[in-house]
């Protein structure tokens, strides 16, 4: 049986809970990780940046539909992209995206591992 976690919440996250409009925005950010295609971006871009065919050859996907799918990152504060040359290159916007993808993942890792016990 699994062991069950109390977490408190401190004073910084309840001010964050009491406004709507961080809500909101954190949802979405959830809701943008939720997508196979987005959270293989994600992870790929948290080991380097990466060009639009770069991602699409790691993806398995189209152009069109990484683009799609970086418009989206982008949209939500996710990824970056700059220019160099008549490329793009996307990053990650910032650590806060690596640490959610990190700690998804090792939570992911956790509970695969109790389910095979």
């Amino acid at each position: 049986m699994r062991e069950e976690h109390v977490v408190e919440m401190d004073e910084t996250i309840a001010n964050y809970l009491s406004n709507e409009d961080i809500v909101y925005e954190a949802t979405q950010i959830f809701d943008a990780l939720s997508d196979y295609t987005r959270f293989q971006i994600l992870s790929s871009l948290c080991v380097g940046s990466r060009s639009v065919s770069e991602l699409k050859d790691l993806c398995h996907v189209t152009q069109s539909a990484i683009s799609h799918q970086l418009r989206l990152l982008r949209d939500r504060g996710l990824v970056f992209a700059r220019r160099d040359g008549q490329r793009v290159i996307y990053s990650l916007a910032d650590e806060h995206v690596a640490t959610l993808m990190r700690v998804g993942l090792e939570h992911a890792a956790e509970a695969v591992s109790v389910e095979g016990e």
